[in-house]
């Protein structure tokens, strides 16, 4: 079925019904992409590894998204840019097909006890991602204004992060409790899961299939690389690297860092739900700044920005208990803060966020105990729009090399793949606690995109 006729998103033309669409795909991959988080100790137990093995896990998983968008960017500079003749929606359906059959392949994992086919597993799921990221992101920015792009990029990723939120609590309840037998092997807990997420994707594919999207788009381009002639795409590339590195080292590392007895001694169970707390954090300030950095009126922002986190901080308080509450609170105002320092510029904020996360995590290394605890998983707060933001930036006026961009953009998510092993080698070297300043230093970075990267080359290279 084709997608109907060609548009073009301008002035204030916003495509809301298709936006609408696409949050359900957002939600969909970062319910997934989160249990990787879950893997990790239980395939470490499982297969007795140490931290860097056990970190594998994201290395397939994430350099899967390097390989596919290489692949990608190939034929795109020798044949053209593929979605500019699939269509956004075709692109959909071919990633969810391709994680459908990544997430099958658990089953025989599981069945045979082999750690490299839940590798191999992972992989072909990050492949299917890779697409949809390379279809979906561009996708969102252009169903709209592009002076507000960042806040339609921002909405969509509240989404996945509902999605990365509720992941870490479904998938530690499923694979620690619920389906882990006693005396049967770690990895038949996860066999159940993926069937179901592999039935999901392919649901979804059949839907996006069907349901008529329009063809938002900036045209085709011609072969060649002419996405690289853009220097703020080029820094973009390697602040994504670092940004996705860092945000996945954290998020992989938080159970058994909440495990160390000199920081707080939980259990599995009991640290996956600090992990949703982690990616929760996301949540909240991606819904904020979905709305700060909209063409919403002032007065309506400023009600909306101090709902959402009344709003989260009650069902916090009332679903993980009050005492936990008092605690996040005075991240949930930090945050509140600095987006009002932020004064709705998305290069500004983007630059004060990462510099929070970079000053939470250095508390952490020194601290240790309950403090540590609470700047780790705090810090998903303030790491909550940098995805959207730095996106947004490095493909802003591209033009009809959208795509293109879009790919080395998604390519550079292999930063997932390479950061959180680097951490893991420094946790077994040194500790767990000093393999922090791993992200610290890849968000120091991200700051700097955030400063002046995003500006580098930018009108010369529009000229």
């Amino acid at each position: 079925m084709q997608e109907a006729s060609p548009t073009r998103a301008s002035g204030g033309q916003t495509y809301r019904g298709p936006f609408a669409i696409m949050t359900v795909l957002f939600f969909m991959w970062g319910f997934m992409t989160v249990f990787n988080d879950i893997l990790i100790p239980r395939f470490k137990d499982a297969f007795t590894l140490d931290y860097f093995h056990a970190m594998l896990v994201q290395f397939a998983f994430f350099g899967a998204y390097f390989v596919g968008s290489l692949l990608y960017f190939g034929i795109s500079a020798g044949f053209g840019d593929p979605i500019a003749r699939l269509g956004y929606k075709n692109g959909v359906v071919i990633g969810l097909m391709i994680s459908a059959g990544g997430s099958a392949l658990f089953w025989p994992a599981a069945s045979f006890l082999s750690y490299p086919l839940f590798l191999l597993a992972l992989f072909i799921v990050g492949l299917g991602f890779a697409m949809l990221q390379i279809a979906a992101n561009p996708y969102v920015t252009i169903l709209g204004p592009e002076r507000t792009a960042s806040s339609r990029l921002n909405l969509a990723q509240a989404f996945n992060s509902l999605g990365t939120t509720l992941g870490p609590l479904v998938g530690g309840y499923l694979i620690f409790q619920y389906f882990a037998r006693t005396g049967a092997h770690g990895t038949e807990s996860v066999k159940v899961p993926y069937l179901a997420f592999c039935i999901v994707f392919a649901v979804l594919a059949a839907i996006f299939f069907f349901v008529k999207l329009p063809h938002v788009g900036e045209g085709k381009i011609e072969p060649g690389f002419a996405a690289l002639k853009f220097p703020h795409v080029a820094l973009g590339m390697l602040a994504i690297f670092l940004y996705v590195g860092g945000e996945v080292s954290i998020g992989s590392s938080i159970i058994n860092f909440l495990g160390q007895r000199n920081v707080a001694g939980l259990t599995q169970l009991q640290a996956s739900g600090y992990v949703s707390l982690f990616w929760g954090g996301m949540l909240i300030g991606r819904f904020m700044g979905a709305v700060e950095l909209s063409d919403l009126a002032p007065a309506t922002k400023r009600l909306l920005l101090g709902a959402i986190p009344i709003a989260a901080c009650l069902l916090l308080g009332t679903i993980r208990g009050w005492s936990i509450l008092v605690m996040y609170l005075p991240f949930v105002a930090l945050c509140w803060i600095l987006f009002q320092l932020g004064k709705s510029l998305a290069p500004r904020t983007l630059m004060i966020f990462s510099l929070s996360v970079v000053a939470l995590l250095l508390i952490a290394i020194v601290a240790g105990g309950k403090l540590a605890m609470w700047c780790v998983v705090g810090a998903g707060l303030f790491t909550s729009i940098g995805w959207s933001n730095t996106f947004s930036l490095a493909i802003e006026g591209v033009g009809i090399y959208k795509s293109q961009a879009s790919s080395l953009l998604v390519m550079a998510i292999l930063g997932g793949a390479i950061l959180p092993p680097l951490q893991g080698y420094v946790a077994d070297r040194y500790n767990l606690q000093i393999s922090y300043i791993i992200p610290v230093f890849a968000y120091a970075y991200v700051a700097f995109y955030g400063w002046k990267g995003h500006t580098v080359g930018r009108i010369s290279a529009a000229a």
